[in-house]
């Protein structure tokens, strides 16, 4: 009678394991990479790649550059620093960065120059090859380019709440500063807002 108790409730829990599994499905559709899809309302890929888009498109098409090209003869050298996350949810700044100077190069308007991290990884290399690569090839140290200007800046957010009704604004402040002088040439500005509306129980 022992060993029938066990074999019920065994089957029992198998037959709840599969009710609860066949309740739960998953579908998987693959898209385009620059698709734009809201899921959540909040900074995605496409909020990254659209604002450093318009964001380049602006830096490139001010005064700041004539005026360089007309005093140096020449185009200017850019580095992009630090973009700071100053919202309450995880932002990949990183991306975003690498959206920037992918457009800076794009743009064809500026030169440009690998960040701090960057350098410090082919400085390792140079100095390895001071020993063990041929005098042909050898890269020599101090011929690096320096950069003329520094592109940084920050993201806020602003969250406005009612019952199941949301809207997160975004700002993003970019500046392009002058390494000499520590002048501002450029300071650009692009804002998001989304309304994201669900189940207030959800939020």
């Amino acid at each position: 009678m022992g060993t029938l108790r066990c074999i019920c409730t065994a089957l029992s829990v198998v037959a709840m394991l599969l009710l609860a599994g066949c309740g739960q499905t998953k579908t998987v559709t693959r898209v385009e990479p620059d698709a734009a899809i809201d899921v959540s309302g909040e900074w995605n890929d496409t909020d990254s790649r659209l604002v450093a888009e318009e964001m380049i498109r602006d830096v490139v098409g001010r005064p700041w550059l004539g005026d360089f090209r007309g005093t140096k003869q020449r185009s200017p050298v850019l580095i992009v620093g630090t973009v700071r996350n100053r919202t309450a949810e995880h932002i990949a700044t990183t991306a975003f960065i690498k959206n920037l100077e992918r457009e800076l190069i794009n743009a064809s308007q500026v030169e440009f120059v690998a960040n701090k991290e960057e350098r410090e990884e082919v400085r390792e290399e140079r100095a390895d090859q001071q020993e063990y690569s041929s005098a042909e090839t050898l890269k020599k140290f101090q011929q690096e380019t320096g950069a003329d200007f520094l592109l940084r800046g920050d993201i806020t957010s602003i969250i406005d709440q009612d019952g199941g009704t949301r809207v997160k604004f975004y700002q993003v402040n970019l500046e392009l500063v002058n390494i000499e002088t520590n002048k501002k040439v450029w300071v650009g500005e692009k804002k998001i807002k989304k309304l994201v509306t669900q189940d207030s129980t959800k939020f």
